[in-house]
């Protein structure tokens, strides 16, 4: 049985979670304080607890950290100040232009497969030529959430018949890892730590990549479905300027024939 880890607390004080993200990002007080334009002796002030910071002050901070919006509405309520982002359920009222706007790119998409991802890549629309790709993952899989990174890299999903999960795998890898990187996420790392653990993960880290790739173009996710190949290339998409946590961690997948063979194949299979 598949049972997902534990994850482990994130910083709830101010200084703590500055502290935290100046540590992602890299960057010392001096130039965190350089650039929102206080000095690295107040915000060492403000991190170890001895001087409150105003709300406009940790917007600033949070702007030169690169801080996700629910992020920045966390370190708001720890100083007791309100969120400044809504994060509304998709399905919402005021949400149905968005969730519209969505469902329409998937459907016309199809039979192409297509899915809309929260911010751990968990799917939460999906067109009915995505709906047939997860089919072909074992039931006990699909019991946690729909992950694509669970789905592609598990020995029993769909890197069971990846022709090249040589490729494929390493990207996907480096994309969780990309997610990991970019924010304090306890189930992103969880996550991360999760799919390495996988045997076949493991094989593929412990091996060089493989010289040449098999499209000089791009990576292509090469599957073999019942004696049926299927070759397919990916694209991404996030919405623009968003105000909302939940729009701001949306992103919209797109897969595409590589071939027409694999063109011609989704389209029967519609």
């Amino acid at each position: 049985m598949l049972v997902a880890p534990p994850v482990a607390a994130t910083p709830t004080t101010v200084g703590g979670q500055l502290r935290a993200w100046r540590a992602k990002r890299r960057l010392s007080q001096l130039e965190v304080g350089l650039t929102a334009g206080v000095s690295s002796r107040h915000l060492s002030f403000i991190e170890t607890g001895r001087a409150r910071a105003s709300a406009e002050l940790l917007v600033a901070l949070a702007d030169v950290l690169d801080m996700p919006l629910r992020d920045r509405n966390a370190l708001l309520l720890a100083a007791g100040f309100a969120p400044r982002y809504s994060e509304t359920q998709l399905d919402a009222p005021g949400m149905a232009a968005m969730q519209q706007a969505i469902t329409r790119v998937l459907d016309a998409h199809d039979p192409y497969p297509g899915v809309a991802l929260d911010r751990h890549w968990n799917i939460v629309i999906a067109n009915a030529a995505a709906q047939r790709m997860t089919a072909i993952v074992p039931p006990e899989l699909l019991a946690l959430p729909h992950n694509i990174f669970r789905l592609g890299l598990h020995p029993r999903g769909i890197a069971a018949c990846t022709s090249n999960f040589d490729e494929w795998g390493r990207y996907m890898l480096r994309e969780l890892q990309r997610l990991a990187d970019a924010a304090i996420d306890p189930a992103v790392s969880a996550l991360l730590d999760e799919v390495r653990s996988y045997p076949n993960v493991q094989a593929l880290l412990a091996t060089p990549p493989q010289a040449a790739p098999s499209n000089p173009l791009l990576v292509p996710c090469v599957l073999d479905v019942a004696g049926q190949r299927l070759s397919l290339f990916t694209t991404l998409a996030t919405f623009g300027s968003p105000r909302d946590v939940t729009l701001a961690e949306l992103t919209v997948e797109l897969f595409y024939p590589a071939d027409a063979a694999t063109e011609a194949a989704l389209r029967a299979s519609a």
